[in-house]
């Protein structure tokens, strides 16, 4: 297959959503329409013993959560699908918008009877930002939930998108008999029984066909006609390039839990979405159907299987192909480096593969090359754009609750910050080290893991800082800085790259110390260059 059929069978994408929206169990059951997986497991239930296959930490596992984004590649029709499912709740965020950097478009799943949620908000925001198309999937509808039209009048108000339905409910919860799907017009009824693995469907391009009361009754016949009068006055008709541009998101409604309007919506997304879109850098727009490789890490994961003490760095392709031991340059290191076992993924089973093309993720064996960023080229020296690390909130000592196992924990440590979990600060006056998250659950991850990991043990201790502010003087050698550095000795730390950081304990010491010293400026993301 010639290389530009390659990139045109790519679709690359993020799921996000608040927690509890049925994301995870959307992406189990888009793997289940791949032949990826035989049994698609619910992330809560305790009767199925098989947990989601994308939830692969032991911690999450535990607690019906994702913590980290997970990447998973499988074919459907003619298409090669890459699904970074990403976490949801929001201590993990911060790992969510370094996603969205690399995917090409994304599914946003909303909880029908919740409607649209804080942490939603937020990515949608995201993703606004950097018009990445959108579709929305409106999930649980075998639950009570808020009616179809109230529903998408919010995620416009709220989302500030302009939507169109691609499908609509024919009733809801108790009486929700099943979708008829406008874009391929024809009616999907609900079993309730979710052992069936796909659903009968019933072609019916003609609402006004008198059959549609034999096959739903008579009430919900003539409420469907209505309502899909009603649809085609108010909403857009569905225009494709309006969709890539991000100005137009289609909506589906269905069920992740009973497999039910999933295939709907997979159908028309391979379609509709995008294939691999050109990506900015520092020097200039690249394309994926360039011949020479570029590519970025977006994410590190340490210990992907806990007896090998591997870190893998996970690498979206840009544009060209990447191939197994081949030696391409490291920009930040200006190094060349060649990769004998590139990975590609199906959560846990990872295989190596020979040659990857743009749009797909691989994952590459790391011993302490790569941070979050990096780029990768065949020589040319660019670096890709966009990848923040943001200001943590929340501040604690770490300390070593065992003194024979200080290495490990140092190790430990190190390890997790490079991965992106946290960020590490050490005090200049008396070099304690201070961990700082964007949300406090992820402490209970980081003694968690530095324990089942490393087999090290640590302890936090409060420590009452408000933010971190990366310090960048005008002039280091100035009076100005001077003083600053004495009088601010106590709240000046280092970051792992030896950047200077001040850690400010209210909004109000920022704003003082931007008037005093005017000539030292602070960030609040350490992409400062």
């Amino acid at each position: 297959m010639s290389f530009l059929k390659e990139i045109d069978r790519r679709r690359t994408f993020g799921i996000i959503s608040h927690p509890d929206a049925g994301k995870t169990t959307l992406t189990e059951k888009l793997l289940l329409f791949g032949g990826a997986i035989q049994e698609a497991g619910a992330v809560k239930s305790n009767k199925i013993k098989k947990g989601a296959t994308s939830d692969f930490m032991e911690i999450e596992r535990q607690r019906g959560i994702s913590v980290s984004t997970s990447v998973l590649a499988f074919n459907y029709k003619d298409k090669k699908i890459n699904i970074l499912d990403t976490p949801g709740h929001k201590d993990f965020a911060e790992d969510t918008y370094r996603t969205l950097t690399a995917v090409d478009s994304v599914i946003v799943v909303i909880d029908v009877a919740k409607g649209v949620e804080e942490q939603t908000e937020k990515l949608v925001s995201v993703c606004r930002m950097r018009n990445i198309p959108m579709i929305v999937f409106i999930n649980k509808l075998d639950r009570e939930g808020k009616d179809a039209f109230d529903l998408m009048d919010e995620v416009e108000q709220k989302l500030g998108l302009r939507v169109t339905p691609l499908s609509f409910p024919i009733g809801m919860g108790y009486d929700f008999q099943g979708i008829y799907n406008l874009w391929e017009r024809n009616i999907n009824l609900f079993s309730g029984d979710s052992r069936k693995n796909i659903e009968e469907t019933i072609a019916f391009d003609d609402v006004a066909n008198p059959e549609l009361e034999k096959i739903i009754g008579d009430k919900p016949a003539n409420k469907l006609r209505e309502e899909l009068e009603l649809i085609s006055e108010v909403y857009p008709a569905f225009d494709r390039q309006e969709y890539l541009d991000g100005d137009l998101q289609p909506v589906f409604f269905g069920s992740a839990l009973n497999n039910f309007g999933v295939r709907e919506l997979l159908d028309c997304f391979i379609e509709i979405a995008p294939s691999p879109r050109p990506k900015e850098s520092d020097t200039r727009l690249v394309k994926p159907e360039e011949q020479k490789l570029s590519g970025f890490v977006f994410k590190i994961h340490a210990n992907m299987d806990p007896k090998h003490r591997d870190r893998l760095a996970f690498v979206k392709i840009v544009s060209g192909t990447f191939e197994r031991n081949k030696p391409y340059l490291h920009v930040r290191q200006n190094k060349s480096l060649k990769f004998s076992s590139p990975n590609a993924f199906f959560a846990e089973k990872k295989e190596i593969v020979d040659i990857s093309y743009p749009g797909d993720i691989v994952g590459l064996h790391d011993t302490g090359n790569f941070k979050i960023g990096d780029t990768l080229t065949e020589g040319e020296n660019m670096s890709f754009k966009g990848i923040p690390s943001f200001s943590p909130e929340h501040f604690r000592y770490i300390n070593n609750a065992d003194p024979l196992k200080a290495k490990q924990l140092e190790k430990g440590i190190d390890q997790l910050m490079d991965e992106g979990v946290a960020q590490l600060f050490t005090l200049e006056l008396n070099n304690r080290k201070v961990i700082g998250t964007v949300g406090a659950l992820q402490y209970e991850v980081i003694q968690y893991r530095l324990e089942h990991e490393y087999g090290a043990k640590c302890s936090y201790e409060p420590f009452p800082v408000h933010k971190a502010c990366w310090v960048k003087p005008d002039d280091a050698k100035n009076e100005e800085f001077k003083e600053f550095r004495r009088i601010k000795q106590k709240f000046l730390a280092t970051d792992k790259y030896g950047q200077l950081v001040f850690l400010a304990d209210s909004d109000f010491t920022i704003q003082m110390t931007q008037q005093k010293y005017p000539s030292v400026k602070l960030f609040f993301t350490s992409e400062m260059d």
